[in-house]
């Protein structure tokens, strides 16, 4: 699967390797059944405007991104078992270890990007 790093508008580093699913079987496997996922790696799926934590071990951040990368909406540590709202306007979501987005200083209204 390919990879890319997810950056904010003025460049900072949000995570390294943020795997790409756009395919109808990527999008649906997502992180199911993944037991980890690295400080610095994430998943963005495309098209996306909700997501669900089941049969997920994890608890995940999710921002989810308008077509110009504007996050419309971010979940923090959202538990397995668990399911987002569905966000109006949200083309991408995207999944990263719990505690990334506040690391980074993500919140709504922000722009990143997948370079």
């Amino acid at each position: 699967m390919q990879t890319q790093r997810l950056e904010t508008e003025d460049g900072r580093a949000v995570a390294e390797h943020v795997e790409l699913a756009t395919g109808a079987w990527s999008r649906f496997m997502g992180l199911m059944f993944r037991s980890e996922l690295p400080p610095g790696h994430g998943l963005a799926l495309t098209p996306c405007s909700s997501i669900h934590m089941f049969f997920m071990r994890i608890p995940l951040d999710v921002a989810f991104l308008d077509r110009e990368g504007r996050v419309l909406r971010v979940y923090h540590g959202i538990r397995p078992w668990r399911m987002s709202r569905i966000v109006r306007g949200a083309r991408t979501a995207v999944e990263l270890p719990a505690g990334t987005l506040r690391a980074a200083g993500v919140e709504k209204g922000a722009v990143l990007r997948l370079v």
